[in-house]
């Protein structure tokens, strides 16, 4: 009879921090469309209903400085991952890939590396190919500037931000190549809005 109540019990917290994972972090970014894939769910925001510019900035896994507000004017993609989780396994032949694919397009990837060491970190971006910066975030200071824009639990989330720093669209789970190049392409039509 304990045990029955002790996995019931089990069953439902997993369930809430599922339904969290899912629904959670709308924070600032006004509702989009969203579209649920698998363990994927997409969310697009409509240029007039973005947030503002988000803050990121961090020490890189290699001890360098990162700060995105100096990539104004660009296209930033955000991932945050951790060496030790599947689906970023999954998902990291893509975004090094498609990194690689739009760096003469005005776009600019960024990582932040999760519950996770440098060293194994490191390992994971070299046995992948991965050439952009990530942040270290084993402080959890870069996750929590992001708080307003992503869940608080739960990797990969991706988030691409305008040329103006504003999120214009985020992706829940492992990235698929096919979605990251849409939303890329759209975002990349886009005009700048800010001076």
């Amino acid at each position: 009879m304990i045990l029955l109540v002790l996995v019931l019990v089990t069953a439902g917290v997993v369930a809430v921090q599922l339904a969290g994972f899912l629904s959670a972090g709308q924070g600032a970014a006004v509702e989009g469309s969203s579209v649920t894939a698998g363990s994927r769910t997409v969310t697009e925001y409509a240029p007039e209903d973005r947030a503002g510019p988000v803050a990121l900035s961090g020490t890189g896994l290699t001890g360098e400085a990162i700060d995105i507000a100096a990539w104004r004017g660009d296209v930033v993609v955000i991932n945050v991952w951790g060496s030790w989780c599947a689906p970023c396994r999954e998902e990291a032949p893509i975004l090094a890939a498609t990194s690689a694919a739009y760096a003469n397009q005005g776009v600019r990837f960024v990582g932040v590396n999760v519950r996770d060491n440098p060293a194994a970190a490191i390992a994971f971006e070299e046995s992948y190919g991965i050439t952009y910066p990530s942040i270290d975030d084993s402080n959890g200071k870069a996750l929590l500037s992001l708080a307003d824009h992503l869940p608080g639990a739960g990797v990969p989330v991706t988030l691409l931000l305008d040329r103006d720093g504003r999120p214009a669209a985020r992706v829940l789970g492992a990235v698929q190549e096919s979605t990251l190049t849409a939303l890329l392409d759209t975002v990349l039509a886009e005009p700048a809005t800010s001076s």
